[in-house]
């Protein structure tokens, strides 16, 4: 049987810089990022609020729409998080900060 995956996006705040994504697991992605442990690049401009995820059937479906994620304009992206996040929450403290034992 398949395993799914999850395309992600990372920002530092609102509107800010970006880092977008693909895992099979994330909440432990995510966790990684907020411990400085997932990528150099997260780590280095601070990109620890999960802003926008979403859920595909199979990993290669996930590892296709963050390619063409990836490509977007900035202006796209942010449109992406802002139709289901328009605040820019973070979703990782409503979603999964008590279940890690982080919140």
């Amino acid at each position: 049987m398949a395993k799914g995956g999850w395309v992600y996006i990372m920002a530092n705040r609102y509107r800010g810089g970006l880092y977008v994504g693909v895992t099979s697991d994330l909440i432990r992605r995510v966790h990684q990022h907020r411990e400085g442990r997932g990528s150099a690049h997260v780590a280095d401009f601070g990109k620890t609020m999960l802003v926008h995820a979403e859920r595909h059937d199979t990993i290669e479906a996930a590892i296709a729409r963050e390619k063409l994620v990836k490509k977007w304009k900035r202006d796209w992206k942010f449109a992406l998080i802002e139709a289901v996040n328009p605040d820019w929450r973070d979703l990782w403290e409503e979603w999964f900060a008590a279940d890690s034992g982080q919140g």
